[in-house]
């Protein structure tokens, strides 16, 4: 008989996302249902995944808040009658204000809570119930702001992509041109948009490139025509549409530092250029990108430096073909033991260990 689990998520695709690939890895052993809140609609599909809405107030004007911790007491209600009613055994959560409702109903039920911290760094809300949770699965045991007395607590598993990355990782690039992949994240990037395009157009007088960018959906025709003015080859798409196809392409990524983001990077074998998002909490962005230079496996360039300096940093990296080269040997060795069906057995083995 299968267990009933209740995946919570929410807000960005830095939590979204995670959660639709525990969704993934859960889906044959257990009945699953899905919270997430209105702004996590967007990276969810109906047909995939059952889910309901607990829209969680955001508690940032002082003004508002009795009336937010009004609403949350109403979503706690919410919550404990849904998971009363879908006889839910545990809880699993990616963290964020979007699962208080959730987590406090299930420690009023005295269900087994489980925390995901896709991040280098520990996350305020799943920082706030570690006391509470049974064990929360992370990508690394050195993870920043840890309270030393949870760290038995800790579970390290493979950076989490959804299975379809998996069987991509072999596959030959065409190398005609050198494919440079712009990914702004769930978030957007407007200085990929703005800044970057004019230092490509200079590039390309020099060195044969393609351009895969991701944008916002109004700026794809424009950027597109853009990019075609100057005989740049490109693709230009959204984040919700964007391919693993697009993905499998590029000789080099610029990307936000987002957790899952550079973990599809990494599986992929693909050597980033992470230009960290400068008001990401607890600066969690730069520490992500950090973990992977320390390994050898990627470049960093501060956001102020950007403008001045993309694109010198852009010439060394393709003509570098040494650098280049050691970053992508360093991905292998990185990745070199995880698959999913390794993810997928530690995962189960440590839900069902309680």
């Amino acid at each position: 008989m299968k267990n009933n689990y209740l995946i919570t998520t929410g807000g960005s695709g830095g939590h979204v996302v995670p959660a639709t690939i525990f969704y993934e890895h859960l889906y044959n052993k257990a009945n699953l249902i899905m919270t997430t809140d209105k702004r996590g609609l967007k990276y969810l599909n109906n047909n995939d995944y059952k889910f309901n809405i607990i829209n969680t107030p955001k508690l940032s004007n002082i003004l508002l808040l009795p009336f937010d911790f009004i609403i949350i007491l109403f979503l706690i209600i919410k919550s404990f009658f849904l998971m009363k009613k879908e006889k839910i055994q545990k809880i699993i959560s990616t963290g964020g204000y979007m699962s208080l409702p959730l987590i406090f109903a299930a420690k009023i039920m005295n269900l087994d809570i489980y925390l995901i911290e896709p991040n280098q760094i520990i996350g305020r809300a799943n920082r706030f119930f570690l006391k509470s949770c049974t064990k929360i699965f992370c990508y690394t045991d050195k993870i920043k702001n840890f309270p030393k007395e949870h760290i038995n607590k800790i579970v390290v598993i493979d950076p989490l992509v959804k299975k379809k990355f998996y069987d991509l990782t072999l596959k030959d690039k065409n190398n005609d041109k050198f494919n440079i992949l712009i990914v702004g994240g769930s978030q957007g990037a407007k200085i990929f948009d703005e800044k970057l395009k004019t230092s490509l157009v200079k590039i390309s007088k020099k060195l044969p490139i393609r351009v895969f960018q991701q944008s916002n959906e109004n700026n794809i025709q424009k950027l597109a025509d853009y990019y075609s003015k100057y005989g740049i080859e490109n693709k230009i798409f959204s984040f919700e549409k964007n391919s693993i196809s697009i993905f499998q392409n590029a000789n080099l990524c610029i990307t936000r530092a987002g957790a899952s983001t550079l973990a599809e990077l990494s599986i992929l074998n693909i050597p980033f250029l992470a230009v960290p998002l400068p008001s990401s909490k607890d600066n969690h962005q730069f520490e992500n990108a950090n973990y992977y230079k320390n390994n050898g496996c990627c470049w960093i360039l501060e956001q102020k430096f950007f403008n001045e300096k993309i694109e010198e940093f852009l010439e060394n990296i393709i003509n570098n073909k040494s650098d280049y080269i050691k970053k992508k040997e360093n991905l292998k060795k990185l990745n070199y033991l995880n698959n999913w069906i390794s993810v997928n057995q530690k995962i189960l083995k440590n839900l069902n260990e309680y």
